[in-house]
């Protein structure tokens, strides 16, 4: 059976200044979860994307399948990656 973040990738948008996304960055390698990044500051292309799915422009956004979180929360994390 396929673990969960093998189901469900994870990809995470964020910028070089944010302290949340560096706590997010950070939570997931302690957890051993596996992520693509999008440095939406360098990339436009990705912060349109990021724009589009949240009306916004704050970071980080956790994209968890089709799950989205904006901001960073732990339990959120752990809950859609069924840990």
């Amino acid at each position: 059976m396929e673990s969960a973040e093998t189901q469900s990738h994870v990809s995470i948008y964020t910028t070089p200044a944010c302290h949340f996304c560096h706590m997010a960055k950070d939570f997931l390698k302690e957890k051993n979860i596996s992520y693509t990044e999008y440095n939406v500051s360098e990339d436009q292309n990705k912060r349109a994307e990021m724009i589009d799915m949240t009306g916004q422009m704050g970071v980080p956004v956790i994209k968890i399948g089709d799950d989205i979180i904006i901001g960073f929360n732990e339990e959120k994390i752990l809950e859609l990656l069924n840990r």
